[in-house]
């Protein structure tokens, strides 16, 4: 499956941000989606994911009530809605997909296949 991320941008503390994340080639309604991020010098974090049988969303907890992740499998796509972003949510956002049903869903590991990344730069 191939994904495509977009969305970024630039905007200051306390804005909102709706990243997308476009599947194609596979079957998206059978995948685990995740959303991770990567800030400079740091390594590649968990922030929110969604099994493939839907549910609720899981979050980490640095993102928890300003973060709302969801699917449109009609679209074959996932939305990451961020809201009172903060300077230290700066970072390459990544989405991801878990086609073989890993129970890593909170771990860059439990994914194989990653979009190019989207970056995303809050201003104090």
């Amino acid at each position: 499956v191939q994904l495509q991320a977009s969305g970024g941008g630039l905007v200051q503390a306390g804005g909102s941000l709706r990243l997308s994340c476009g599947a194609s080639g596979g079957t998206f309604s059978r995948y685990g989606m995740g959303w991770f991020r990567q800030a400079p010098g740091k390594e590649r974090e968990f922030v929110a994911a969604i099994m493939w049988s839907g549910g609720r969303p899981y979050y980490a907890d640095s993102v928890k009530g300003r973060i709302t992740m969801s699917r449109d499998n009609a679209k074959n796509t996932v939305y990451l809605q961020m809201s009172s972003l903060k300077p230290e949510d700066t970072a390459v956002y990544y989405c991801a997909a878990n086609t073989r049903y890993s129970s890593n869903w909170d771990a860059p590991g439990g994914y194989d296949s990653w979009g190019q990344g989207t970056l995303v730069t809050v201003s104090s």
